[in-house]
């Protein structure tokens, strides 16, 4: 599959969830999204950025700022065909494509425990923020960390792996499909 080709697959398959994709499917389509959006960030930053100076004091401070528009265009545009993809990417390596939303309902549950684990703790402690860094706190925080830590490195892992050979649950191979 050529990197055009990819592109137009990802974008005609853009809410399709169900089947295969091989690794250069998703990979070219990657590789589009990231210079797309490194282009959306020099437009961002040559037509929308305020720069602002002030001084005070022999102090000069300069703040620049943009609400990057262009960015959050290309982000909308891309989402659903990249999740599809990432999904179907899953199933060639045999694994569900909830697998691709891993990091993100990891990152859910972690901001439920420490809002829970916080709260809790803030019936034994008094209700301040320094609980989070008390003993029982910790001992929540710390795996939480680790896992977050983790699981985008695990979906990066399998999104890099082969192709399951021959059909398997979500459908045949791709490599193995007439062209």
């Amino acid at each position: 599959m050529t990197f055009s080709d990819a592109i137009r697959t990802c974008f005609s398959k853009f809410l399709t969830f169900s089947g295969r994709a091989s690794r250069p499917e998703y990979w070219f389509f990657f590789l589009f999204i990231v210079i797309w959006s490194i282009l959306a960030g020099i437009i961002d930053a040559q037509f929308f950025t305020q720069v602002a100076v002030s001084e005070s004091d022999e102090v000069k401070s300069v703040t620049a700022t943009s609400s990057q528009p262009v960015q959050s265009i290309v982000s909308l545009i891309v989402f659903f065909p990249h999740l599809a993809v990432a999904w179907r990417r899953m199933h060639d390596t045999g694994r569900s494509g909830l697998y691709a939303l891993l990091p993100i309902l990891l990152i859910l549950g972690a901001l439920g425990v420490l809002v829970f684990g916080i709260g809790l703790a803030s019936q034994f402690h008094g209700g301040t923020l320094d609980i989070l860094f008390t003993r029982a706190t910790l001992l929540i925080v710390i795996p939480t960390l680790i896992v977050l830590f983790v699981s985008p490195l695990l979906v990066l892992w399998w999104l890099t792996r082969p192709s399951q050979p021959g059909t398997n649950q979500y459908g045949p191979n791709p490599y193995e499909v007439a062209q």
